[in-house]
């Protein structure tokens, strides 16, 4: 699937860096059938370039060593083009930077066909031509980018006490953007606010510790006035209609990050899938799952878990018990967001459907 979707970054200028680490055998993650080289065109993601190249497209960051003259190898630009070569009898991934990714050197002054006042070095000044924006991202953002920026998880019992939608202008009880509506309870100072929805509180399946709640992201407004414990809210946009009893919280100011990269847990991992967001009972490729591994087990944004199918329960009729069967691996997932206690992914690759209660653990 390939979709462009921009990331704010930062170019450089280089033509060539080398991938392979001193201390890392590439041909061990080299993929049968790999092609010599590959030109990055435009929807490509770092996880397809990696894939065409690795057996284990999180391992990419492990084959780097990195070019002094490069600021940040994660940034590759539609154009540039990445090729395998033997140095010292060694497998290496090079790149030959495309138009995308150079930078120019220019005088100050210059005249419209270039030229530097009398006298200028046009060495000695570097301004960075490349547009912002236009790094290929690390996996495709259109599936999670709502995820990114707008849902989130509460602790118990957070929404409840927080302030709630009462009813719109004229009395009506289901509202959109442009609306005007009433709120009741003291605000958190905030310039703008969402509008949430009670969503599914996450229990750990195994030791059935509670995770956190789901806000679901509803819209978004900002207040107009205020009269006592009542506030008047414009709606400036909505996902879907805003209904009496939704919440507001204030927006939560943090980065937003996009730009993460595939990489291994740096801890061991055995969690399990606990909910998936499209509503199906078979979770496939590109669905976002909740697993219940967070931040204090380790997990960072990037890392990549492989996905295991549950074994069955089988009858062992020779010694008349029912056993449990081997789990088998199944998938693998990329986690994109990170609560303490809980964290979601997106699904890059599912070779048989998956369920929830599948497990997740180290790649």
């Amino acid at each position: 699937m390939r979709k462009s979707l921009p990331l704010l970054v930062c170019a450089f200028f280089a033509s060539m860096f080398v991938f392979a680490q001193t201390n890392v055998n590439l041909d061990s993650y080299l993929k049968p059938g790999h092609p010599e080289s590959y030109t990055v065109i435009k929807g490509d993601t770092l996880w397809d370039i990696s894939g065409v190249f690795l057996d284990k497209p999180w391992m990419w960051p492990e084959v780097w060593r990195i070019n002094p003259q490069i600021d940040n190898p994660h940034l590759i630009y539609p154009g540039d083009t990445i090729r395998l070569v033997y140095i010292d009898g060694q497998a290496s991934l090079t790149l030959d930077r495309g138009e995308g990714g150079r930078t120019f050197r220019m005088a100050p002054g210059a005249n419209d066909r270039g030229d530097a006042g009398s006298g200028y070095d046009k060495q000695s000044a570097k301004i960075r031509s490349t547009p912002l924006e236009t790094a290929i991202p690390a996996i495709d953002l259109d599936a999670i980018q709502g995820f990114i920026v707008q849902n989130r998880v509460v602790s118990i019992g957070h929404l409840e006490d927080s302030p709630y939608v009462v009813q719109g202008d004229s009395e009506r009880l289901i509202l959109g953007a442009g609306d005007s509506l009433y709120v009741r309870g003291e605000l958190p100072s905030s310039s703008a606010y969402n509008f949430v929805r009670s969503g599914p509180i996450y229990i750990d399946p195994d030791t059935q510790e509670i995770l956190g709640q789901e806000a679901t992201y509803v819209g978004l407004g900002r207040v107009t006035s205020k009269e006592g414990d009542i506030s008047t809210f414009h709606v400036s946009s909505t996902r879907v209609e805003v209904q009496i009893g939704d919440r507001v919280l204030p927006t939560e100011e943090r980065r937003v990050e996009t730009t993460f990269y595939p990489s291994a847990p740096g801890t061991k991992i055995d969690g399990q899938l606990i909910s998936v967001f499209s509503g199906v009972t078979q979770i496939g490729q590109y669905d976002v799952v909740v697993i219940n591994r967070g931040v204090r087990e380790g997990l960072e944004v990037g890392n990549v878990l492989a996905i295991f199918k549950l074994g069955a329960q089988a009858r062992d009729r020779i010694a008349n018990e029912i056993i449990q069967l081997p789990s088998e691996r199944a998938g693998l997932l990329m986690v994109f967001r990170v609560f303490e206690k809980m964290s979601y992914g997106l699904v890059m690759a599912a070779e048989t459907p998956l369920r929830v209660n599948d497990l997740v653990k180290n790649p």
